[in-house]
């Protein structure tokens, strides 16, 4: 279920929380519910006479960010968050379609004839050390997403149409043959060769052109593998951004100040901090005006609260998430040595029909309509209904049907044997439910859920016998086999782009619960080969895709998301719309504030 987020320009990325919800407003109709209407930006009224004070942002979240810097090492929105002023290391700026246009640290040029991507950066483009931006930090990304022993999450099948990728992956080539330096690698310009260009390169976000830039001077003589864990990259990071790191403490808080070598437009305040605040405390903390605006999701279960706490001081700001909460199933493992996922035969949740049963058996829309109000609704596809194009509002997805789901559960031979069913071959069926720790309401959902499962005869108990802290419940799903978990409760804060193949790939490190089957790589391939350039063929494929994908019930949509955050009244320039948001440096290089103290 879902924690937010805003668009994550160049990642996919693991999010917190399992839910957002409860409020009333203005409604809107989106996709398989409706939803809160707020207003995209805010602009406090009146000169802009305290720049030369502290701006204090909350990253809502009961668990400590892990403070890994570098865009392209980090796994989870809460990093992203909280080094978000140094700009995110994003390479493109896009328009309110996220379509890359020019402007940006730099601009990209597609070759349909000669099928290369060309990336240019822009003359000014230095690191907030002063070292100029070059070549090789755009090619470095690619080596690090690519490397055989890294921590990176972000490789997917995708990148193996970069001539020379697939064989360094593999570890049989110690460079990228397609990714070459028309200037050297001290130069401004790449040229990456692909075997086909595909439709989604147009976009940021996309699973084929990286979007960040790694500060390859900084961290060249560090072993790829133990990138993550390094002082160059957790202590003493360096940034493209308006804002650069002074001071952090770890897993709380970090405090920016201006980047005098930012490309873009001189920022204006003195200080930012960004400190995290858990979830129970949220409302109080704003009540309290202890921060100008959340980068997170405030809970949403306190939304008539905290609406009425801030009234008078701070302005309702949101727009729809791209992001969602799913359940995924465990199926298999991960191949470390082929680097692939493997669906395995007679694992718990292998039959079809369990899944689809456990699916139907929630009443998921009565759930959020009485709990989750307006902000947090049942979604009906894994495509979310931001990306209007191609999200399948048609589709029904999993309607609350207790009698179809004890027909699938008879039918597939699941008896039951007093108070619990039996697997088919007689042995008896306990199923652990993997979640994460939230608020009062998200546990209260768990626990109806879980109800619901017992009340058609399946014996389902929570991993551990509660819901896990958030990096050990992630920590548990990513190793390359585990039996602790068997159905899981979690959310992709996704990129601009919604192709599916960096999640739900059969070499994606994210596709936690190992499905793959030759249907889901051939309907993922098709949203991207020659035909995919004629734009109904595409929004075909991704329909088809998303009925596939509910039909096998691997991996099944949980909730979609409203993002809101108060925004104090001394704040200027604040903007959530597409091309402007927190993950984007022309969000900090506009703000301003009107006052040195919190309205």
């Amino acid at each position: 279920m879902s924690k937010k987020k805003w668009a994550a320009a160049g990642a996919v990325l693991l999010s917190a929380v399992a839910l957002a919800a409860c409020g009333k407003g203005g409604n809107e109709s989106s996709g398989a519910g409706s939803h809160i209407k707020l207003p995209q930006t805010y602009s406090a009224k009146g000169a802009a006479k305290g720049n030369n004070s502290t701006l204090y942002g909350a990253e809502v979240s009961d668990a400590p960010f892990k403070g890994i810097t570098l865009a392209v090492l980090q796994d989870n929105a809460e990093d992203a968050d909280v080094y978000a002023p140094g700009g995110s290391d994003v390479l493109f700026k896009t328009d309110k379609n996220y379509k890359i246009i020019d402007g940006g640290l730099a601009n990209q040029k597609l070759d349909r004839k000669k099928n290369t991507v060309t990336i240019t950066l822009r003359n000014n483009a230095k690191w907030s050390d002063g070292k100029p931006v070059v070549a090789k930090d755009v090619e470095y990304s690619y080596e690090i997403i690519g490397n055989k022993n890294t921590t990176s999450q972000q490789y997917s099948s995708d990148f193996a149409r970069i001539k020379g990728m697939a064989a360094y992956h593999a570890g049989k080539a110690k460079t990228i043959s397609g990714i070459t330096y028309p200037d050297g690698q001290n130069g401004k310009k790449v040229v990456i060769q692909y075997s086909k260009l595909s439709p989604s390169m147009k976009y940021a976000g996309n699973s084929f052109v990286w979007g960040t830039v790694s500060p390859y001077h900084h961290i060249k003589n560090i072993p790829i593998a133990k990138l993550a864990s390094s002082s160059a990259v957790r202590k003493t990071p360096v940034f493209v951004g308006p804002y650069k790191l002074a001071k952090q403490v770890q897993g709380e808080s970090t405090t920016w100040v201006p980047n005098k070598y930012y490309y873009g437009p001189k920022p204006k305040i003195k200080h930012i901090t960004l400190q995290v605040v858990s979830s129970s405390n949220a409302v109080s903390a704003f009540k309290s005006k202890k921060y100008d605006f959340a980068l997170s999701q405030v809970p949403g279960s306190q939304y008539k609260n905290i609406k009425k706490a801030v009234k008078g001081s701070y302005e309702l700001v949101g727009t729809p998430a791209p992001s969602y909460g799913y359940f995924g199933f465990n199926l298999g493992h991960f191949d470390t040595k082929t680097g692939k996922n493997v669906m395995d035969k007679g694992m718990k949740m292998s039959n079809k029909n369990l899944r689809q049963a456990m699916m139907y058996a929630l009443n998921l829309d009565a759930t959020y309509k009485k709990l989750l109000n307006g902000v947090s609704w049942h979604a009906n596809t894994l495509i979310p209904p931001v990306f209007k194009k191609y999200y399948d509002a048609s589709n029904p997805g999993f309607k609350y049907n207790v009698k179809k789901a004890n027909k699938l559960l008879n039918q597939a031979g699941y008896k039951k044997k007093g108070k619990w069913r039996t697997q088919p071959n007689g042995k008896p069926l306990v199923i652990h439910f993997g979640v994460m720790q939230g608020s009062p309401v998200s546990e209260a959902i768990y626990q109806s859920e879980l109800q619901a499962w017992h009340k058609v005869g399946l014996n389902v108990k929570m991993t551990s016998g509660k819901p896990m802290e958030m990096n050990s419940f992630y920590s548990t799903l990513q190793a390359p086999k585990q039996n602790k978990i068997d159905i899981f409760n979690a959310a992709w804060s996704v990129s601009s782009e919604p192709t599916p193949t960096q999640i739900y790939g059969e070499d994606a490190p994210y596709n936690m619960g190992h499905f793959v089957t030759k249907k889901n790589t051939q309907l993922m391939n098709e949203m991207n080969n020659e035909k995919a350039w004629s734009s109904s063929y595409r929004v075909k494929k991704f329909k088809e895709w998303q009925k596939y994908m509910n039909d096998q019930a691997a991996y099944v949509a949980d909730n979609f998301s409203y993002n809101y955050t108060p925004v104090n009244h001394r704040v200027k320039n604040f903007d959530l719309s597409n091309d402007s948001g927190p993950l984007t440096p022309g969000f900090w290089d506009k703000l301003e504030l009107t006052s040195s103290n919190l309205k």
